[in-house]
Order: structure tokens, then C-alpha cells, then sequence
């Protein structure tokens, strides 16, 4: 399971539905529907560091697999999770969603559920 690298986002499924369905502010559902991001991933053996680049901001999330984070969300708001690896996959869940990362071929894969949205994002290492 090799994450790291800097990765450009091509195709995401559902965005709007799971911004609204995560209580997301409108202002930021309308911002984040016109902006496919940069993401910078830096893994040290479990240690991660997850950078988000737009135009309008950057968000910067580290975390270490098993154990209990603090992250933000792109509103501001803060929320508490935990990042396990299963099967090569990065598995993040929260109170309001659950997010499984993975390599599919050249393709990193980002699926995430919440309730009854199932948010895809897709991305290129560059």
C-alpha cells in the first residue's frame, strides 16, 4: 500500500449529495462543485500526512493508522476519526461517514458513504 505522492482529482460522483447530506454550508457545496483538487499524501511506515490544495484553501490532516484524530472539515468544522489500513485499503470512519481509499491500477479511489450517498472521487498521481 503506497499512498504517497501528489495526486490530482479527475472525476468525483455524487459530490453535492454528500456535502448536503454531511450538513455542509451551501456557500461551500457551490465552491467545492467548480474545484477538483491536488491532494499531497505523505506516509512514513503509519504515520500519514494528507494535504488538500484548492484554489480557495489548503487542509492539512495528520494522522497515524489506529489511533484517534482531530480533523477538519472543508467548513471548518471539527471532527474525530480513526484510520485503520485493511487489505491495502485506508479506511477512515467517522460519526457521519465511512471512507475507503485504495489503489485501483494507476488510480487512487476514494468511496465514501454517508447514510444513503456514496460520494466517488478519483484521482491521477502527477
Amino acid at each position: 500500500m503506497d499512498f504517497s505522492g501528489t495526486w490530482k482529482v479527475y472525476s468525483e460522483e455524487n459530490l453535492e449529495e454528500f456535502l448536503k447530506v454531511v450538513g455542509a454550508p451551501e456557500m461551500v457545496v457551490k465552491m467545492r462543485k467548480e474545484v477538483k483538487p491536488v491532494l499531497v499524501i505523505e506516509q512514513n511506515g503509519r504515520d500519514f500526512t494528507y494535504t488538500m490544495k484548492t484554489p480557495i484553501c489548503t487542509k492539512v490532516h495528520s494522522f497515524s493508522l489506529g489511533k484517534e484524530s482531530e480533523m477538519t472539515a472543508v467548513d471548518g468544522r471539527k471532527f474525530k476519526c480513526t484510520v485503520r489500513e485493511e487489505n491495502g485499503k485506508l479506511i477512515a470512519e467517522t460519526e457521519k461517514f465511512t471512507s475507503v481509499r485504495e489503489i485501483q491500477g494507476g488510480d487512487m479511489v476514494e468511496t465514501i458513504t454517508a447514510g444513503p450517498v456514496t460520494f466517488i472521487s478519483r484521482s491521477k498521481r502527477i
